[in-house]
């Protein structure tokens, strides 16, 4: 594991995001609450903060780091690919104020949402694939901020 001891203590805020794409109609039975397991959203964004808060347990040279806050929303209003297939966005959001960033805990956030939305639809569409799981942003520490570019 890297020594951040002499790393300064800042506010580290870190941006994730990941696409599940489905058949429409698994998506529309998710927006109406008709998924067996329960409400798919719901639990995805409370597994998103206890991947969140476990990171350092599953990412061997990660650093155990007090997280002040973990936000997740997911927008399902996702243009249709190609093949039709409809999109669920998850986005997180993980703040810290600390000696590293927290990269890793946001990209595990959104990982592990989207694998809790698959895991309750399943039984239904088993066709559904997890897409662009991807930093979005980062800021705080030595090299301050970071954006995705649109390019």
């Amino acid at each position: 594991m890297v020594d951040v001891s002499d790393k300064s203590i800042t506010q580290r805020i870190a941006i994730a995001s990941g696409v599940i794409r489905m058949q429409p109609a698994t998506l529309a039975r998710i927006r109406a609450g008709q998924i067996a397991k329960g409400d798919v959203l719901a639990v995805a964004d409370v597994a998103a903060v206890m991947a969140a808060k476990r990171t350092s347990e599953m990412i061997p040279m990660c650093h155990s780091l007090p997280l002040s806050g973990v936000e997740v929303t997911f927008e399902d209003d996702i243009a249709a690919d190609t093949s039709g297939c409809a999109g669920l966005r998850v986005v997180t959001t993980v703040k810290c104020v600390g000696q590293t960033g927290v990269e890793m805990e946001a990209l595990c956030a959104a990982s592990t949402a989207l694998l809790t939305v698959y895991d309750m639809c399943k039984a239904m569409d088993r066709g559904m694939r997890i897409e662009q799981v991807q930093l979005e942003e980062k800021s705080g520490g030595k090299s301050g901020l970071w954006r995705r570019s649109e390019t």
